[in-house]
C-alpha cells in the first residue's frame, strides 16, 4: 500500500490550526482572571518563564560556544542577566526595575550580541586548522 502525503494540503491546514491558535489564545488568556485564575504577578508562572528562557538561551549560546567560539563569556553574562530576572521576583524595594530589570536586559542582549559577533569571529571552525 503506497501513501502519499498531500504536502501543500498539510501547510494549509496547520497554518489554519496556527491562525486559529493565535486568534484564540489571548483571548482565553485575558479572560483567566474571569475565573480566579491570575497570571500577571503569579511567582511561579514567572519562575517557569525565567527557566524556560534561561534553558532556550543557554542552548542558543552553548552551541556558539561549542561549535564556534569556545568562550565562556557570553554564557556568563546571560547567566547574570538572568539571574538579574529571578532576583527581581524575590527583592522588593524602590527603583527595582531600574537596578535590576534594565541591566538584566542589557546583560542578556549583550550575551547574545557577544555571541554573534564571536561566532562570525570564528569563521576558521570546521577547516583543518579548528582544534576541536
Amino acid at each position: 500500500m503506497n501513501i502519499r502525503i498531500n504536502w501543500q494540503a498539510l501547510g494549509i491546514s496547520a497554518s489554519l490550526i496556527c491562525a486559529i491558535h493565535c486568534a484564540i489564545t489571548p483571548l482565553l488568556l485575558s479572560s483567566l482572571p474571569l475565573f480566579g485564575i491570575n497570571l500577571v504577578h503569579n511567582l511561579w508562572v514567572e519562575l517557569v518563564l525565567l527557566g524556560t528562557a534561561f534553558v532556550l538561551g543557554i542552548s542558543t549560546l552553548w552551541h556558539g560556544y561549542r561549535r564556534h567560539h569556545h568562550r565562556l563569556l557570553t554564557l556568563g553574562i546571560f547567566t547574570l542577566g538572568i539571574g538579574l530576572f529571578v532576583l527581581h521576583q524575590f527583592i522588593n524595594f524602590p527603583y527595582d526595575t531600574l537596578l535590576l530589570i534594565l541591566p538584566g536586559i542589557a546583560a542578556i542582549l549583550t550575551a547574545h550580541y557577544l555571541n554573534h559577533r564571536f561566532c562570525r569571529q570564528a569563521n576558521h571552525c570546521h577547516t583543518s586548522d579548528c582544534n576541536h
